[in-house]
């Protein structure tokens, strides 16, 4: 088992573990004060967990390590700011800001070019 999909398994594992301890409901559908329940250790492996499921639609699929590393605090900033919201939604907003600014970042270096 190569380490990414080990990673992956824990996230799995600790997600669903967190989730058991959380809420009744799937993780999809948190708000983001069921997220900020989760035990701060867990949250990043929510976070690993929901965003390969997001982008694949099933658990399993690749998880940009870099990118994830980014994406978590800034989903435990906007969560804390607006609890009652959704959390998929701010991770998913976190996602493309973070795209976003790889975007313009490119651009700025190919100007330089």
């Amino acid at each position: 088992m190569t380490f990414r999909y080990a990673l992956l398994l824990g996230a799995a594992v600790a997600a669903q573990t967190a989730y058991a301890e959380t809420s009744a409901k799937p993780v999809a559908k948190w708000t983001c004060d069921e997220f900020l329940a989760v035990e701060g250790d867990f949250q990043p492996k929510v976070v690993y967990w929901a965003t390969a499921k997001s982008k694949s639609g099933k658990p399993g699929s690749i998880v940009d390590i870099e990118g994830t590393e980014k994406v978590v605090p800034v989903v435990i900033d906007d969560c804390k700011k607006a609890p009652s919201e959704s959390f998929m939604t701010k991770l998913k907003n976190a996602w493309k800001s973070l795209e976003a600014d790889a975007k313009a970042d490119l651009k700025k270096v190919k100007e330089k070019l």
